[in-house]
C-alpha cells in the first residue's frame, strides 16, 4: 500500500458515516496495543477556535522544549496535514506504513471503524512510534462521544468556544452543546475554557466540579491594545504584549485562550511570544493575494460568520468588498448569508467538490433575496475568475467567506488567475 492508497482506503471508510460512541475506538486502539497510553495530551474542543489554538499550544510547547504532535481536521490542502509533529506532516511512507498497520487491526472487528476513528487511532499509533513528549489532540465533533475522547487523562483540557452548530448531533441549545464537549472533562485534570455564554459557563462549572477538575475561564478582561492589519493582529493580555501574523478579529481572543492553557502548562511569556511570532494557520482570514487583495477566511457558521464581518471592518474600514463563497447545505448559510452582506458589493457563488455541497444557485438566490447581486457559478474557478475580473476593474477587495472544503480548489484558481499580474 503506498500513500495515495492509503488515503484512499481512508476515504472508503466514510460509508460509514459518522457514529459518535467509543465503543468502536476503544476496540481498535486495544487492537494496536493502545498507543494513546503511553503519550500525554493537550485535548481540545469547541465550537470555533479549535484549529487556531490547537496550532498555537503545539507551537509554545515546542518553544518550551517538547516534541509536540498536533491532531487537527480537517485539512485544507492535503491528507497529511491532519497528523503533525511541530508543522512537520507525516511523510507519505510513514503514513502508508501506519494505515497499513491499523487497517490489519481494523480487519479483525466486526463493527468497522468509522473514517474519523480510524484516522484517530493512526495518529495515536504514529505518535507513540515517534516518541511525542505532548500531543495537541483536537476533537472532530462534540467531545463526550468523539473518538478523541478515548485518551484517559490529558495533562489539560481546553475548551474554545460553544456555539449553536452540528445542532442536529450536539443538541440545540448552548447548554446542551456545552455538556456535550464538556464531556472531555476528565476527573482531576484541569481545564481551561475560552468565549462562553452564561449558560453554556454554568454547564461547563457543573461538570467540572462534579468530576473535581479545576475550571479556569480565560479572563478577557486582561485582552486590550489589540489592532489588525493585513500583517497580523497586536495585542497586550495580562500586561505583555504579543504579535502574530494571525489577521482575524477572533484570534486575539483564541490566543488568550491558548495563552492561558500554555501558562498553566508552565511555558514562559517569551517562550508563548516566539511560538505566536512564527504561528501560521491556513484559511482563517488569509491574505493570499495582496494585488488585488484576495483573502480566504473558512468562516461556515453564523458565530464565524460575525468574526469574518468583524474582520472585514477592522482591516478594510468602511470598505464594500467582492464575496466569493460557497458552502455546505447542512450548514446555517442563511444566516451566514445575511451577516456577509454587511460588507458584500456583490456575490458569486459556488460549490466545492464535496458530496454535501449546496447547490450555488440556491446560495445566490438567499443573496439576491437581501438586495444583494449574485451570480451563480459554475465552479469554483469561474467564481474566483469573475470576481478577480470585477476587483481590478473597480479597484475593489476579494474576501472568500465560507466552507473550509473549498480552499485548494480557491488557491489553485487563483495562482492560475495570477499567472496573468497580481502578487501573493
Amino acid at each position: 500500500m503506498n500513500a495515495a492508497q492509503a488515503i484512499e482506503y481512508i476515504h472508503s471508510l466514510e460509508r460509514f458515516g459518522s457514529r459518535p460512541g467509543l465503543e468502536r475506538i476503544t476496540r481498535l486502539c486495544s487492537l494496536l496495543g493502545d498507543p494513546q497510553d503511553a503519550l500525554k495530551f493537550v485535548h481540545v474542543a469547541g465550537t470555533n477556535g479549535k484549529g487556531s489554538v490547537a496550532a498555537a499550544l503545539t507551537a509554545m510547547l515546542e518553544e518550551h522544549g517538547m516534541r509536540a504532535g498536533r491532531y487537527t481536521s480537517p485539512f485544507v490542502l492535503r491528507f497529511n496535514e491532519r497528523i503533525c509533529i511541530g508543522e512537520r506532516e507525516i511523510d507519505d511512507g510513514e503514513l502508508a506504513g501506519i494505515v497499513g498497520e491499523v487497517k490489519r487491526a481494523a480487519d479483525k472487528m466486526e463493527d468497522t471503524p468509522t473514517e474519523f476513528e480510524f484516522i484517530t487511532a493512526a495518529a495515536f499509533a504514529y505518535y507513540a512510534r515517534r516518541g511525542c513528549d505532548a500531543v495537541v489532540l483536537e476533537t472532530g465533533l462534540g467531545g463526550r462521544l468523539d473518538a478523541t475522547n478515548v485518551v484517559k487523562t490529558p495533562v489539560i483540557s481546553v475548551i474554545t468556544g460553544i456555539a449553536l452548530d452540528h445542532t442536529d448531533v450536539l443538541g440545540a441549545t448552548e447548554e446542551q452543546i456545552a455538556a456535550e464537549k464538556g464531556g472531555i472533562i476528565k476527573p482531576g485534570v484541569p481545564v481551561v475554557c475560552g468565549e462562553v455564554a452564561p449558560g453554556a459557563a454554568r454547564v461547563l462549572r457543573e461538570i467540572a466540579a462534579d468530576r473535581g477538575a479545576p475550571c479556569i475561564f480565560t479572563d478577557f478582561s486582561l485582552l486590550d491594545g489589540v489592532s489588525l492589519s493585513m500583517d497580523g493582529c497586536r495585542f497586550t493580555f495580562d500586561d505583555e504584549e504579543y504579535a502574530t501574523p494571525l489577521i482575524g478579529e477572533y484570534q486575539p481572543r483564541n490566543m488568550a485562550t491558548a495563552i492561558t492553557a500554555a501558562k498553566a502548562l508552565s511555558c514562559t511569556a517569551d517562550e508563548i511570544k516566539r511560538a505566536l511570532a512564527r504561528l501560521r494557520w491556513r484559511a482563517r482570514f488569509e491574505v493570499l493575494s495582496r494585488d488585488p487583495v484576495f483573502v480566504y477566511d473558512g468562516a461556515h457558521n453564523p458565530q464565524a460568520a460575525r468574526s469574518a464581518a468583524a474582520t472585514a471592518g477592522a482591516v478594510f474600514p468602511g470598505e464594500k468588498t467582492i464575496l466569493v463563497t460557497a458552502t455546505m447545505r447542512d450548514k446555517d448559510y442563511e444566516t451566514c448569508a445575511r451577516i456577509f452582506a454587511g460588507f458584500a458589493r456583490e456575490v458569486y457563488c459556488a460549490a466545492p467538490d464535496h458530496p454535501r455541497a449546496l447547490a450555488p444557485e440556491a446560495l445566490a438566490q438567499v443573496y439576491r433575496s437581501l438586495r444583494v447581486p449574485a451570480a451563480a457559478c459554475h465552479s469554483i474557478e469561474d467564481a474566483v475568475k469573475r470576481a478577480l475580473a470585477r476587483a481590478r476593474e473597480e479597484r475593489l477587495k476579494v474576501i472568500f467567506a465560507g466552507t473550509l472544503y473549498a480552499y485548494r480548489e480557491v488557491t489553485q484558481a487563483l495562482e492560475g488567475a495570477l499567472d496573468n499580474g497580481g502578487t501573493v
